[in-house]
């Protein structure tokens, strides 16, 4: 019989208080019984926005007898930024790209023919809004055979987001595409067109399609609900809390 694989002891809570502090060069950090909050790189927790300070201090607020980094979704966001992007944020913004060769919104389904409609109305504005923006039309397929963007596509995709410097932004940008499937739901978030409901709705128009026709699954929803979470502070970061 094999034994379970007992959870790692979770740290204790050792504060009482997380407050969000404001620095003299526009910065915002969290403090823990006035003590600021380092990085697993013992960097300073540093933000460029209230909102999202704020989202981290609730997020250490909200824990109970013990600290779970399990439900501070913010906090492991930020915490990633800091130590590994903000240096150097070329290969993640490269990686947004990339998502744009094999975009969720190029694959469509053949049948049932309902699915096609929903997918055809609700996604079809998406690289409507894409073409306007951004300048590119992309090619769809039916399945999933992969099927080759055009070049002049694919570059002004890479022209868009070379306009983001700001490394929270990025990051946040591959938060939501890595959510999606899809590099122009996360620019379209980015740009105001979706809200953050609307680009995970669209994200798992499929998934919710399934869901009924056989009903949902307890556990991936338990998953979802995680996952939502996730794209919630990516969202905020954005600017489209």
């Amino acid at each position: 019989m094999k034994s379970a694989i007992a959870r790692p002891e979770l740290p204790k809570r050792f504060y009482k208080t997380a407050e969000v502090v404001a620095a003299d060069d526009g910065v915002f950090s969290v403090t823990l019984d006035g003590r600021p909050v380092k990085t697993p790189a013992r960097k300073l927790l540093a933000m460029p926005a209230k909102a999202v300070a704020e989202a981290v201090a609730q997020e250490w607020r909200a824990q109970g007898e013990h600290i779970d980094p399990a439900t501070m979704p913010m906090t492991r966001l930020v915490n990633t930024i800091v130590d590994g992007i903000v240096g150097n944020p070329e290969p993640v913004r490269d990686d947004i790209a990339r998502y744009a060769e094999t975009d969720m919104l190029f694959y469509r389904a053949g049948e049932p023919e309902r699915l096609v409609t929903r997918q055809r109305e609700r996604w079809d504005p998406i690289l409507d809004w894409a073409h306007e923006r951004l300048g590119a039309r992309f090619l769809l397929a039916e399945g999933v055979m992969h099927v080759a963007q055009p070049e002049a596509s694919l570059e002004a995709v890479r022209r868009h987001l070379a306009r983001t410097e700001d490394p929270f932004a990025i990051a946040a940008l591959h938060q939501a595409t890595t959510l999606t499937g899809s590099s122009l739901v996360a620019l379209a978030l980015a740009d105001g067109r979706l809200s953050a409901e609307e680009a995970w709705d669209l994200a798992h128009l499929d998934e919710d399609w399934n869901i009924e026709q056989w009903g949902a699954d307890e556990e991936a929803m338990a998953m979802r609900a995680k996952r939502w979470e996730e794209m919630r502070v990516a969202a905020l970061i954005l600017g489209r809390g």
